[in-house]
């Protein structure tokens, strides 16, 4: 099972923490080529004119603080992946707490799209950075459309042959689509949230508590053990585990399963 995580905006500080970065110790070296780019273009816009950094980066006068972490990229200090990404998704997975058996599982499955890195391990080190998909950096342009061709190429191995639980967010989305045979056996996750008004049941897609539900379904996998092949076995083991789901086969093959997880508590 390959899980597809979005990042955080808000990322743990790793100053102090760790070596510097070292690219090519990153996982799927793939990417590191398409890395490097992001990476170059990115230190030196944040080392040159702070106002054009934060205008590219959409950041606003109160995170100009990112723009001096972005620029020290190449000598600040490293940590996990799992532990660099903070925010409701991450606060809900809570891998720090896991058990070591379920850790393992994490390190194998869990892989993290980003706008700077591409995608990494939660073992990965990296540095805090901000920089989302929907950049578009000057010189490379839009980072999603830059990501897509060096991702067709790897992220095809990475998937192997088992079930893709895809729950990444529109732009993270847009770097990489899968098709074909992968994408037969990919699932997508909406969460939706149910209510009886007047006696009629009224159903809403919720956002801030869309994070948490994704962030507790895939805890819940990794310390159950579960490992579903398919996204028909997805849809059983989810059911097992307390989950309501419903899902219907996708019309035409090698399209993804989209599973609806309805929830009657926001939380």
């Amino acid at each position: 099972m390959l899980v597809l995580l979005p990042p955080s905006e808000g990322k743990a500080p790793a100053a102090g923490r760790g070596a510097p970065l070292a690219l090519e110790s990153l996982s799927l070296p793939g990417l590191t080529g398409a890395r490097e780019a992001v990476l170059g273009e990115l230190v030196e816009l944040c080392a040159g004119d702070e106002g054009k950094a934060r205008e590219v980066l959409g950041l606003s006068e109160g995170l100009r603080g990112e723009v001096a972490k972005n620029a020290a990229l190449r000598t600040a200090g490293t940590r996990p992946a799992g532990e660099i990404y903070t925010g409701v998704l991450y606060d809900a997975l809570g891998l720090a707490s896991l058990d070591a058996a379920a850790k393992r599982r994490a390190a194998r499955s869990l892989l993290v799209f980003s706008g700077l890195w591409g995608a990494v391990r939660v073992t990965d080190r990296i540095p805090s950075y901000r920089c989302s998909m929907g950049v578009k950096l000057p010189g490379l342009g839009a980072l999603a459309a830059h990501w897509r061709t060096p991702m067709a190429s790897v992220l095809p191995e990475v998937a192997g042959d088992g079930l893709v639980l895809d729950l990444r967010s529109s732009a993270y989305a847009a770097a990489w689509k899968p098709k074909g045979e992968v994408a037969g056996r990919t699932a997508t996750v909406r969460v939706l949230h149910s209510q009886v008004v007047d006696g009629v049941e009224k159903r809403s897609v919720v956002s801030h508590f869309n994070k948490a539900t994704k962030g507790r379904i895939v805890r819940a996998l990794l310390a159950d053990g579960t490992v579903p092949e398919d996204p028909a076995e997805l849809v059983v083991a989810l059911r097992d585990l307390g989950y309501t789901v419903e899902a219907e086969p996708p019309a035409k093959a090698g399209k993804a399963w989209a599973l609806d997880v309805v929830v009657t508590e926001i939380h």
